[in-house]
């Protein structure tokens, strides 16, 4: 065995750990929702979010965790760009079914038409970019101002959910006032990624607490077992 390449592949592999206790924690936490929704609509949403994130993610993650143990290839690479655009299709579907689960808890809150109507429009705009081939996902250089089109909107729906949690703060006593929080650690770990992780590679380490910030949304709703 080649040590040094090998010790070069440590970080790799590191990830690709955390990938894979990453997936299994989102599939463990779904069937956690599932199992206790009870005709309970906010954790059915939440379990079906949950899947949403972890198998949108699934596609991106499993080929990094490959690429980790077994090396790059052309194959991969593809497989990983394939991945990244599904991946960024789930994750603006799961803001948009969290914002159902919000209203799932908090019917009685009122708030802006407006403020779903933006959300909607804005993410139905991050889809159609996303499927645009002029982001070149399919190579590693990608398309950095593409990148910058297509996640402009994507800002815009989860901040709509930051007002959204902020709006209800700590209602009912679910500590979900955290919940905007969680959100705006996500994106500002991600749009760093987004602009300068291709030159950078050393940025795409924030995806890791990025990650966790949606862990952390995960662990939220449990609180909402047994309400």
């Amino acid at each position: 065995m080649n040590h040094n390449k090998t010790k070069s592949r440590m970080p790799q592999i590191g990830e690709a750990i955390f990938c894979i206790v990453y997936l299994l924690f989102d599939l463990i936490a779904a069937c956690i929702f599932f199992v206790n929704a009870k005709g309970d609509r906010a954790l059915l949403l939440f379990g079906v979010l949950t899947l949403a994130l972890g198998g949108g993610d699934a596609f991106h993650l499993v080929p990094r965790i490959v690429r980790a143990f077994q090396g790059d290839s052309d194959r991969i690479e593809w497989w990983s760009g394939l991945g990244l655009m599904i991946s960024s299709i789930t994750m603006t579907i799961f803001y948009v079914l969290l914002f159902y689960v919000w209203r799932a808890i908090f019917p009685e809150i009122e708030y802006p038409a407006a403020l779903f109507g933006v959300m909607w429009v804005s993410a139905v705009i991050r889809i159609v970019l996303c499927l645009f081939p002029q982001n070149n996902w399919f190579h590693a250089e990608g398309s950095p101002r593409w990148g910058i089109y297509r996640n402009l909107p994507f800002a815009v729906t989860g901040l709509c959910l930051v007002i959204l949690f902020a709006l209800s703060g700590n209602a009912g006593g679910y500590g979900l006032q955290w919940m905007s929080a969680a959100i705006v650690i996500s994106f500002a770990c991600y749009f760093p990624v987004v602009l300068w992780g291709k030159k950078k590679p050393m940025v795409g380490m924030l995806m890791m607490p990025k990650t966790l910030a949606y862990v952390w949304m995960i662990c939220m709703g449990f609180g909402l077992i047994g309400r």
